[in-house]
């Protein structure tokens, strides 16, 4: 079994399955891969149903034959599914599994040597999944003098509001000016890199030089204040 294989991060899992003997293999085959975080294994099927629906996973290993509900039945039920791996004693199931788009099925008993080769495929489909998700938020789009505009986030260290537009500040061009609320811009930011300051600034956390006297120094020279209601921001960048 090749357990060195690596997702760019860890994949969280879930495993359901009415046999306790089935899910502490599972749960040990998990163990041997870095890549993979078990999160919580479930006996029954509406306990893990009912926990997936409010805790979104990216891996799940489900058994489709169970007296409380079909693992197929399951997963249609999911309106954000996960990858699947089905797991079954039933070769007659495989073709339903396939039809969900799982990523592979497994027949018990479950050997080391095959479930390496479902979680190679899996994060195959992560790491895809993952790349493009990173390539989308690399970037934002806006309206300015009626122009769709491509903006990369490495290239804006902070973002002023004018009320009901916003002036975005970059580093090798001029400013830009939206029509958008500053509290909307900051929804389409990946919050680990952009943080509130004011309620007239927001700024990229990694041009952050140094933080005095509430004051965010960028490497542009640029100080801008921090507000007393955004100064957990202080803790937080010294923190980073």
């Amino acid at each position: 079994m090749d357990s060195n294989v690596q997702a760019p991060i860890p994949l969280t899992c879930v495993a359901i399955d009415d046999e306790p003997f089935a899910l502490e293999i599972i749960k040990h085959l998990v163990g041997q891969f870095p890549s993979l975080h078990m999160v919580k294994a479930f006996e029954n099927g509406i306990s893990g149903a009912r926990f997936l629906r409010e805790n979104p996973v990216d891996l799940l290993f489900i058994d489709i034959n169970m007296p409380d509900i079909s693992g197929l039945t399951l997963v249609r039920s999911l309106k954000k599914k996960p990858l699947i791996i089905f797991t079954t004693a039933h070769k007659d199931f495989a073709i339903d599994g396939f039809d969900l788009d799982a990523v592979d099925y497994l027949l018990k008993p479950i050997t080391p040597d095959r479930f390496s080769k479902a979680i190679q495929k899996a994060i195959n489909i992560y790491s895809r999944n993952y790349a493009l998700q990173t390539d989308l938020e690399e970037c934002i789009f806006v309206y300015s003098e009626y122009n769709l505009v491509k903006i990369l986030l490495s290239e804006i260290e902070y973002i002023e509001s004018l009320e009901d537009y916003i002036r975005l500040h970059l580093t090798s061009s001029k400013p830009i000016i939206t029509r958008m609320p500053l509290k909307k811009i900051l929804e389409k930011l990946p919050e680990a890199r952009f943080k509130r300051i004011h309620r007239s600034y927001i700024v990229a956390v990694g041009k952050v030089k140094s933080i005095s006297n509430r004051k965010v120094l960028l490497a542009s020279k640029k100080q801008l204040p921090i507000s007393e209601s955004y100064i957990q921001f202080i803790k937080e960048w010294k923190n980073s």
